[in-house]
């Protein structure tokens, strides 16, 4: 049986999710391709947990994977080099912020007229409500 040590990776979830939500419009070895794999196995091993996706196969894998890359990054770099020392780098550069994410800010400076609110209890309560948190 082979190892997967990747296989509880947040990263490895991600991938398999996003290959079975692709399915209807792309094939693995589609993906593999877009992805610049010279082996369509590659995004087995991924997924699957027996390899690392590199940090220099996010670009191309965020576009064959149809995701935002700046959130497979923040995967790839917990599953390459752990919660810790990633939660390190992210507090030393910051969080990369996926393109979702900036369309949040940008209806909050709009909404806000670009006046820089704090974060209050009634406005995180707020956002909190609109995930059911």
């Amino acid at each position: 049986m082979p190892i997967k040590p990747h296989a509880n990776t947040k990263l490895a979830k991600y991938v398999e999710r996003r290959v079975l939500e692709l399915r209807s419009r792309k094939s693995q070895l589609q993906i593999a391709n877009e992805a610049g794999f010279p082996n369509a196995n590659m995004v087995t091993m991924v997924k699957n947990g027996t390899s690392k996706l590199a940090l220099d196969r996010v670009p191309s894998m965020s576009r064959a994977l149809d995701c935002d890359p700046a959130y497979l990054m923040r995967l790839a770099l917990e599953q390459a080099v752990g919660d810790t020392a990633a939660a390190a780098i992210i507090e030393t550069f910051g969080t990369p912020i996926t393109t979702n994410e900036l369309g949040w800010l940008q209806e909050i400076r709009d909404a806000s007229d670009h006046s820089d609110p704090r974060m209050t209890a009634r406005s995180r309560n707020t956002i909190r409500g609109i995930f059911g948190k």
